[in-house]
């Protein structure tokens, strides 16, 4: 059975070189007909749609969506959080990953390996907006220790994944 030939429902199914060079154009503009992507990759229009139509659904591709400048919407600080919990329960966790995951200003969270237990991308317009996050946070489950960094210049950053090539 060839790659191609797996089932949709297949978790492991192995992207193929043509896969890759979709998602390579996707990432760097959802906004693309499929007769122009397919035109990128080498497939007609119906076996290009296909595709997209089953990485979707493999859960390859999770969303299109439109990238917004931070700045220029009035969101003008990033802070990198780092939290330290002294509580490691299920039920503590479950408590502060709802919470947190529920507060809009926090883009990214991570549960972490090493000296901190948790680290947060956040968002804000300006300092009185961030301790109004800072006080939500600390009041949503007790914590060991909260350290803010504010980012002074965004040097790199990227939505695009590098596509691995094919093995």
């Amino acid at each position: 059975m060839t790659d191609l030939a797996l089932p949709a429902s297949e978790p492991n199914r192995r992207l193929d070189a043509i896969d890759r060079k979709i998602l390579t154009v996707l990432q760097e503009d959802a906004s693309l007909s499929v007769a122009e992507i397919g035109d990128r990759v080498g497939l007609s229009s119906t076996p290009c749609w296909k595709r997209i139509q089953r990485l979707e659904a493999d859960g390859v591709i999770l969303r299109r969506v439109a990238l917004v400048d931070q700045n220029k919407i009035g969101l003008g600080i990033t802070v990198f959080v780092s939290v330290e919990s002294a509580d490691h329960s299920e039920a503590w966790l479950k408590t502060f990953a709802g919470a947190v995951s529920a507060m809009p200003e926090v883009m990214e969270f991570y549960r972490m390996a090493g000296d901190v237990d948790y680290m947060l991308r956040v968002v804000v317009a300006d300092m009185a907006s961030y301790d109004v996050f800072y006080k939500k946070l600390i009041g949503a489950v007790p914590l060991k220790n909260v350290t803010s960094r504010f980012a002074m210049e965004k040097i790199k950053s990227v939505t695009a994944l590098p596509v691995p090539a094919m093995a």
